[in-house]
C-alpha cells in the first residue's frame, strides 16, 4: 500500500518509457516486504533532476542512457570502481548526500564467470559506450586479453588506450579469432532484430558469446552462435544481476536472482507475443 511512509526510487534517463527496471524493482520490493515504489522519470535537464532527487528525498535511482557518464560531476561521492569506470548506473541518496555506484560491470562479469574462467582469455568486445566501458573494466580486473572494436574507431581507440587494451577496425572485426565475444552495442535490438554485429562465419564451435541486448531475448547473434556450437549468454543475465546489485546497495539485502529472472522472462515473452510475430523466436 502506498502511503506517506512509502520510500521512493526510480530510473532517470531518456528515453525510459519501455524500461524493465520498474518491473525488476517493484516486484522485488513486494517480495522483500518493503514499503517502496520505483518509477520511471524521463529527464531532459540532468542537473535539475539530481537537485529534485535530493530535495524530494528519493532514496535511490538507476541511471541509464544518456546520463551514465554525464551524471558523475553532479554527485557528492563516487565509489572506487565507478570512479575508475567513469560511469554511474546507480545512485544512493544517503541523507541528502548523493553517492554513485556502477553495478553494470558486476552484472556482466558474474554472468560470464558462471560459465568460464576469464583470466587470460582473448576477448573481442564490440562497442565503446557506457556498457562497454563497464564490461571492459571488469575484464581488465579479471586479467582478460581484450580487443575493442566499434563503429566509431576513435571511440574504440580512446577506450582501449584508457583501459590498457588494443583497438581493432570495425571493418576487420571478422578477421579475429577470439575465445570470447561480447556484444555491448545496440545492434540486434528490436526493432532492428534482423541485424547482427558480426558475420556468422566468425563464430566457431567452443567460443563463448554474450549479447547484452535483451530484447529480443535470443538475438540474431545468439541464434547463430547456438547453431555454430558456441556457449551463449543472453542479455537477461547481465540485466538481472545489475538490478540485484542496485537493490542490495539501496536496501542492504540481496534479492532472489532466480525470481527476478523469472519476472523478466515472463515480461519479455508477453512483449514478444504482442509484436504479432515481427521476428521469429525459433
Amino acid at each position: 500500500m502506498i502511503d506517506a511512509r512509502t520510500e521512493l526510487y526510480g530510473i532517470i534517463g531518456n528515453p525510459v518509457r519501455h524500461s524493465l527496471s520498474p518491473l525488476i524493482h517493484n516486484t522485488a520490493f513486494k517480495r522483500m516486504g518493503l514499503n517502496a515504489l520505483y518509477l520511471a522519470f524521463e529527464v531532459e535537464d540532468l542537473e535539475e533532476a539530481i537537485h529534485g532527487i535530493r530535495a524530494l528525498g528519493i532514496r535511490g535511482v538507476s541511471v541509464t542512457i544518456p546520463f551514465k557518464t554525464e551524471v558523475v560531476p553532479f554527485l557528492d561521492e563516487v565509489e572506487e570502481a565507478a570512479g575508475k569506470i567513469k560511469a554511474v548506473n546507480t545512485i544512493l541518496n544517503r541523507g541528502g548526500r548523493m553517492i554513485g555506484y556502477n553495478t553494470d560491470w558486476h552484472g556482466a562479469i558474474e554472468a560470464l564467470e558462471e560459465k568460464i574462467d576469464l583470466r587470460g582469455k582473448k576477448v573481442l568486445l564490440l562497442g565503446a559506450g557506457g556498457a562497454a566501458r563497464a564490461i571492459g573494466f571488469g575484464l581488465r580486473e579479471r586479467g582478460s586479453l581484450v580487443i575493442i572494436s566499434n563503429r566509431s574507431g576513435d571511440k574504440a581507440h580512446h577506450l582501449a588506450e584508457e583501459l590498457g587494451f588494443v583497438s581493432w577496425p570495425w571493418s576487420l572485426r571478422g578477421d579475429l579469432q577470439p575465445e570470447v565475444i561480447i556484444n555491448a552495442t545496440s545492434i540486434g535490438m528490436y526493432p532492428y532484430d534482423t541485424e547482427g554485429p558480426l558475420p556468422k562465419e566468425v563464430l566457431k564451435e567452443g567460443m563463448t558469446v554474450m549479447d547484452i541486448v535483451y530484447w529480443p531475448l535470443r538475438t540474431k547473434l545468439l541464434r547463430e552462435a547456438e547453431e555454430k556450437g558456441c556457449l551463449t549468454i543472453n542479455g537477461l543475465e547481465m540485466l538481472t544481476r545489475q538490478g540485484a546489485g542496485q537493490l542490495q546497495i539501496w536496501t542492504g539485502r540481496r534479492p532472489d536472482l532466480g525470481k527476478i529472472k523469472e519476472d523478466l522472462y515472463r515480461a519479455l515473452v508477453r512483449t514478444e507475443v504482442s509484436k504479432e510475430g515481427s521476428y521469429d523466436r525459433d
